[in-house]
């Protein structure tokens, strides 16, 4: 019986490790979309946000199976009991991501953001993706210590919403209300995004740990 829970326990992580995967690569896909107008990379993105669902529902079929059949407790229930969070904060981040190229998809044929902006989403992205990647690897192998520095690379992004404000905010601002509020949403889901992760790895502090990170998780 305990050999055949670890076996399903390792189904659950690759599963996690699978969907981390995924939303990393659909937010780079909805950045490309977002910053070429790339019709295709936007559309794809979309369709694989069902993808990212589908594998969220096999995380949570999975979980309540073991927890009916094994009633776990101690460790193994913090365990499943951290996997169910994880698997909602990555289908969140695959959500965020779809955002970004339906946006994307309705300014088309059109750049969804003008020039000015181009840089600062791009190193959003670039942040996204390096949290993405670091919350990937913690789930292939869990660390405390990699899935801490997490809340540091959040206040990167985080410094980056805040250049973005800047430039919306200046009194030389150019291009209308309606870009101005498609870029502030747009910022706040990248912001949101990376939030997602840093409430990914602090679950995996606590699988490993046993201790509470030392922030709460952002609703």
């Amino acid at each position: 019986m305990r050999e055949e829970f670890r076996t399903d326990l390792n189904i659950v992580s690759q599963l996690l490790v699978d969907m981390a995967e995924a939303v990393r690569v659909a937010m780079r896909q909805a950045t490309r979309a977002l910053l070429t107008a790339d019709r295709k990379a936007a559309e794809a993105v979309i369709a694989q946000d069902a993808e990212v669902d589908s594998l969220f529902r096999h995380v949570e079929e999975r979980v309540f199976d073991l927890l009916a059949r094994q009633a776990p407790v101690a460790s193994d229930l913090r365990a499943l009991v951290t996997a169910l969070h994880v698997a909602a904060d990555l289908e969140r981040m695959g959500d965020l991501a779809d955002h970004v190229a339906k946006t994307a998809l309705r300014r088309h044929p059109s750049p969804a953001v003008p020039a000015e902006l181009r840089g600062v989403f791009t190193e959003m992205s670039g942040c996204a993706d390096r949290i993405a990647d670091k919350i990937a690897n913690v789930l292939s192998k869990p660390d405390a210590t990699l899935a801490a520095e997490l809340d540091r690379d959040d206040d990167a992004m985080d410094d980056l919403h805040r250049q973005l404000f800047a430039v919306l905010l200046d009194d030389d601002w150019p291009y209308g209300v309606e870009t101005a509020i498609d870029a502030t949403l747009l910022g706040r889901f990248y912001e949101r995004y990376a939030d997602h992760a840093v409430n990914a790895g602090r679950r995996i502090v606590y699988l490993v740990t046993g201790e509470p990170a030392t922030r709460e998780p952002q609703e």
